[in-house]
């Protein structure tokens, strides 16, 4: 594991951006094509608006969700139209490159027609694809994805459809799994915000391992590797030794 830590989100989203099209760069070079799975929410914005003007080779780019919500794809919650909208309308990415949740569905349907796609593009003896670059959020719970606190820590399918009450409202979303998350090769947790900052340590500290209360814990990937990208505000409560201990940026 690597904690960065950033002056604010928009060195935060810098950093993030360069880390996009290094990892693009080198699975193009090493594999001839990028597979990444996104994730929606306010921190990625800022990156995924500067995403058009950084040298990737978008003909060579798939693109996959780690989440989505139930909504139309116009829907302002939609995560598919939040990247639509800041990125990938911006692109020479092809449109069969983009490998949207079918979020019109009834999540169990929505999740069964996205765990066939993934399986289009796996990786015996994975059912699923090993993504080259996963990028994540954290609530300030510590859900991730649409992995919620309470939740099922270890599901054996690469998707699963939610349909719980989540702080009071229905969560109708489909998530990819810790399986697939934990056989990527690289992932990036961007974390912006003094409130995370308080759960953001919790998560990090080792001896703190409560994966059914703090789902970002259930990622850590078996043979690949993590990265923290974090603001001040976010890593204002680490303690002294973990800033310490891990290079800040």
């Amino acid at each position: 594991m690597n904690i960065q830590i950033h002056k604010n989100l928009e060195a935060l989203s810098r950093a993030a951006v360069e880390f996009f099209a290094a990892s693009a760069a080198q699975a193009i070079s090493e594999r001839g094509r990028f597979l990444v799975a996104l994730s929606g929410g306010k921190t990625p914005q800022s990156m995924f608006q500067m995403l058009p003007d950084a040298p990737v080779g978008w003909p060579r780019v798939h693109v996959f969700w780690a989440d989505e919500r139930c909504v139309p794809s116009d829907d302002p919650g939609s995560n598919y139209g939040q990247a639509r909208r800041a990125f990938l309308d911006k692109v020479k990415i092809p449109e069969e490159n983009v490998h949207r949740v079918q979020s019109d569905l009834e999540p169990a349907e929505a999740s069964k027609s996205y765990a066939l796609t993934l399986s289009g593009f796996a990786e015996p003896p994975l059912e699923f694809p090993r993504f080259d670059l996963v990028l994540l959020g954290m609530g300030d719970d510590g859900h991730t994805a649409s992995l919620f606190p309470g939740s099922e820590v270890d599901a054996s399918t690469p998707t699963l459809a939610v349909t719980a009450q989540y702080q009071d409202r229905p969560a109708n979303r489909v998530t990819l799994t810790p399986k697939v998350f934990n056989a990527a090769r690289q992932i990036i947790f961007l974390v912006s915000g003094e409130s995370k900052a308080e759960t953001l340590a919790r998560v990090l500290d080792d001896e703190n391992y409560q994966p059914e209360t703090l789902p970002a814990q259930r990622i850590h990937p078996l043979g690949g590797a993590v990265t923290w990208m974090v603001d001040e505000d976010a890593a204002s409560k680490l303690p002294r030794r973990m800033k310490q201990k891990f290079c800040e940026g």
